[in-house]
């Protein structure tokens, strides 16, 4: 890898590492080909991504702004999930790493915040920004409905009494 590649790996790095809601920093060693395609997949259809990083350039890109602990993260074999909703790659690298022993959350980063496996774990139990936009919905409609209910109520009552003398004054 020559310089000017460097420069542009680092470039999408400090790219992806801004973008990103939060950074899952995880170890991969012994996985297969077939295994990597596997997680690759399921975190594509989750709207996110998992990317095979050098330290060095990893560490040239954060330009020591998450500390030395941020730093301490990038050793071994390292690769980044990431997504631009918090939870989704969280979520998906925490439940693959229960599958499979050979992978490993080591923690991730969260703006300037360094995050450990337990905030890891913690962020993955969250429910997901879709799910969350669902319950909020959910909430501003049930008013509307009872509201609605409560205005034809009276009118429906009504009708059912009328319907009632017409029925009595029939038979």
């Amino acid at each position: 890898m020559n310089r000017a590649q460097k420069a542009e790996s680092i470039e999408t790095l400090k790219g992806v590492f801004a973008d990103a809601g939060a950074v899952v920093v995880t170890h991969y060693m012994g996985l297969t080909v077939a295994e990597m395609t596997d997680l690759r997949l399921r975190l594509r259809k989750e709207g996110a991504q998992i990317k095979v990083v050098k330290n060095t350039l990893a560490q040239k890109a954060l330009a020591g702004s998450v500390g030395e602990a941020g730093d301490a993260l990038f050793t071994g074999p390292v690769a980044i999930a990431y997504a631009p909703d918090p939870v989704s790659a969280a979520k998906v690298v925490t439940q693959y790493a229960k599958d499979n022993d050979k992978f490993t959350v080591v923690g991730g980063l969260m703006g300037t915040d360094v995050l450990d496996q337990n905030a890891i774990k913690a962020l993955a139990t969250l429910p997901s920004l879709d799910q969350l936009r669902a319950k909020l919905i959910g909430l501003l409609q049930a008013p509307a409905t009872k509201v609605a209910g409560v205005i034809q109520a009276p009118a429906s009552q009504l009708a059912r009494v009328i319907g009632a003398y017409a029925a009595k004054e029939a038979a």
